[in-house]
């Protein structure tokens, strides 16, 4: 029997993107759908949607009434790589907006109405369309109120049969503080007895790990990291009461959008048994475009990042200096973020003018050229849940320099130090620029000294299974499980 899961978020690649999330939401329903599992996707209709790019059209309309006002909701859909999804559009929250997140306090309601329309746009779909979700696949804070509101209308027998699943994308966002909001919705009150213990009641992602059947998060090292408190921001004792549930499963990457082989916005497309003969065109290009010396033997390193304290900047710039300084080596990098950051990065490309260039903004064409044309791949993260660049550089043929930390250490085996019958990249753990500096020194060698050894991990590194096929097995596996046990209850 096919299972329906709507999966639920905020963001949904190609059509709305911030980060990692939208990979996921963009990618993981179209591999479900190869595995038998009738996944669609729900997300909220922003007014920068293009509507004629994707052929979205309308689905139909109807009234949600809540405590304290009345919404006019609209519903569209399109088909995208055959997977149908569904856009929510109901003014004030959704619809005229120029960015997917805004302030707390713009964010907090209008993310709390999306849950509960998403409630309600599941009972239209089972009466205009005669399709019920077997399971809510949720995603993040911003969604973190379903599991909850379907734990309150379990009298309704189609949603006693009903599942849920909450991802963990990154425990940092939570929706907290959110009370005022919920009680002005209609909210009931969160009285699991976890969240009133810990005064979490009024936090959306704490609520979904207390009410959903199943938790997972995007790799198998980041489950295990925020059971801790260095990594749980406050939820990781909540989160060990549900240790039974919990499940790490590896991201993957859409192999067919992601592929050197067919890239468009590459001068030279190549595999792993042409990347030596072919790879280089890509970086003489991609010097060029960056206004750098047209070198083959310089090593080149990469960067392609939000710019923010997560993701280790201020550790990369110090650390970066020191190396430009004395080494002949290029950087390019390509981000945007926090003032400061922009700021630390755009004077590295100033002072180093002839070493290195530095892109603020984002341009999916220069981060494409960057993994196929650099050799090295930076990614110093404090904390990294899975991660997306490290396996797009990998599968481009640039080696990953990463912190060995959540999915960077999940997706990059560090090189043995010898003739590389072990590696796909270079590793380090302290969090601080001299270990990034060793860390540097010691690719760099290797990349001069060791130049078969180099070879051997591009190659194995561009052969490896990023694909979503053995993930969304996994996922289709929980689905069955959490379908059964609630088809069990509610009989």
């Amino acid at each position: 029997m096919s299972l329906n899961v709507l999966f639920v978020s905020a963001e949904v690649d190609p059509f709305a993107k911030v980060g990692g999330l939208a990979d996921v939401a963009g990618s993981l329903p179209k591999a479900l759908r190869r595995q038998g599992v009738d996944a669609r996707v729900l997300m909220p209709y922003y007014g920068f949607i293009e509507r004629a790019r994707f052929g979205i059209e309308p689905l139909f309309s109807f009234v949600l009434t809540r405590a304290t006002d009345t919404i006019g909701v609209e519903v569209w859909t399109t088909v995208h790589d055959t997977v149908p999804v569904y856009f929510v559009r109901g003014l004030p929250f959704f619809g005229d907006e120029t960015t997917v997140y805004g302030a707390w306090e713009f964010d907090s309601p209008r993310f709390i109405f999306f849950n509960q329309v998403t409630m309600a746009i599941a009972e239209e779909f089972g009466r205009r369309l005669d399709w019920f979700p077997d399971v809510l696949h949720v995603n993040d804070w911003h969604t973190g109120l379903i599991p909850f509101l379907i734990d309150e209308n379990r009298a309704d027998p189609r949603w006693a049969a009903a599942g849920s699943m909450v991802s963990i994308h990154n425990m940092a966002y939570q929706g907290d503080n959110v009370g005022a909001w919920l009680l002005g919705a209609g909210i009931a009150p969160r009285a699991h007895p976890e969240l009133v213990s810990r005064n979490l009641t009024d936090n959306l992602l704490a609520t979904a790990l207390a009410y959903s059947d199943v938790i997972s998060t995007v790799s198998p090292r980041y489950a295990t990291e925020i059971q801790y408190p260095s990594m749980g921001n406050g939820l990781d004792a909540l989160l060990r009461t549900r240790v039974a549930d919990l499940y790490g499963i590896l991201n993957g990457i859409d192999v067919d959008v992601w592929n050197p082989e067919t890239d468009p916005a590459l001068v030279a497309n190549f595999n792993s048994e042409t990347v030596q003969e072919r790879r280089v065109l890509n970086k003489r290009q991609l010097q060029a475009d960056s206004r750098l010396d047209v070198r083959d033997d310089v090593p080149l390193i990469g960067l392609v990042s939000r710019l923010v304290w997560q993701k280790g900047i201020d550790l990369a710039v110090p650390a970066l200096r020191r190396v430009l300084v004395d080494t002949d080596v290029q950087f390019i990098a390509l981000g945007n973020g926090e003032p400061d950051l922009n700021q630390q990065l755009l004077r590295l490309g100033q002072d180093f003018h002839w070493r290195a260039s530095v892109f603020l903004g984002y341009n999916a064409t220069v981060a494409q050229r960057i993994y196929a044309g650099a050799d090295l791949f930076l990614m110093p993260s404090r904390y990294e849940p899975c991660g997306v660049g490290q396996m797009l550089a990998m599968r481009y043929g640039a080696l990953p320099l990463v912190r060995e930390t959540g999915g960077l250490a999940d997706t990059v085996q560090n090189y043995d130090d010898a003739d590389a019958d072990v590696g796909t990249g270079f590793m380090f753990l302290p969090e601080e620029p001299d270990a990034i500096v060793a860390t540097l020194r010691w690719a760099l060698r290797t990349y001069r000294d060791r130049q078969d050894a180099w070879r051997r991990m591009q190659k194995r590194a561009m052969e490896t299974d990023f694909t979503w096929d053995k993930s969304a097995r996994q996922y289709a596996n929980l689905y069955e499980q959490i379908h059964s046990k609630r088809k069990e209850r509610s009989l």
